[in-house]
């Protein structure tokens, strides 16, 4: 009669082995879990920072006059002078914004008196961007009337200023968004001082006061000074 060997099978260890595969299981959901947490959360950041991608700010800093001349008599009342402009555009995106060539019209009422050209450049994320030129202004186009030669009898004479930077936000180097920096600034110049006075600039109107001037666009080639 043949013998039959059982092999005999140690409940504990069977139950040890039975825990370990268990964890194994749940280490793995874990894992899982864990993951997708992090794609969720991963995604959620892109998604706001596209949703939040703001305008940059450019703004007009300051303003010096220099080798002012006028005449304040109706049938001839006219001005040239140099203005030396320092400019700034400020990045709050967390992404480089990178803008086309345009330029800064300088505008006595709804005549352009004198331009600035703005090369294309790019900001970095989340830092500013300084920058100086020299303009001249001129009444050439303007036409000599009672209301150019009373602005110069006053002493002060109204300019504003006003631009749009044209570009990219770039996002994590896989996504650009298009946005505009923009500027509408206005000055007093008091032409006995030759001094600036009142530089303001105001960045909720800059649309309106461009459809008032007739600019739809403002691409040109161009190249202020930009401090690094």
């Amino acid at each position: 009669m043949m013998s039959r060997n059982y092999q005999h099978v140690d409940p504990t260890e069977q139950s040890a082995a039975e825990l370990r595969r268990k964890k194994r299981i749940k280490q793995t959901i874990a894992y899982l879990a864990a993951f997708m947490v992090f794609n969720i959360l991963f995604i959620t950041a892109i998604a706001l920072t596209v949703i939040h991608v703001k305008n940059p700010k450019f703004l007009l800093m300051a303003v010096e006059v220099e080798n002012l001349r006028y005449a304040p008599d109706t049938n001839s009342a006219s001005f040239n002078m140099k203005l030396h402009c320092e400019v700034s555009v400020k990045n709050t995106n967390f992404g480089q914004f990178r803008y086309e060539n345009s330029t800064v019209v300088f505008a006595y009422g709804n005549v352009t008196v004198g331009e600035a050209s703005v090369a294309e450049i790019g900001i970095g994320a989340r830092s500013t961007r300084e920058g100086n030129t020299t303009v001249k202004i001129s009444s050439d186009n303007v036409s000599r009337n009672l209301k150019l030669g009373n602005d110069i009898t006053s002493g002060m004479l109204s300019l504003t200023s006003y631009g749009r930077l044209n570009g990219k936000v770039q996002l994590m180097k896989v996504m650009a968004k298009r946005k505009s920096a923009q500027m509408n600034c206005t000055m007093k110049i008091n032409l006995a001082e030759g001094m600036i006075q009142d530089l303001k600039c105001n960045l909720s109107n800059i649309e309106a006061f461009l459809s008032k001037m007739g600019v739809i666009s403002i691409v040109k080639y161009g190249g202020f000074n930009w401090q690094k």
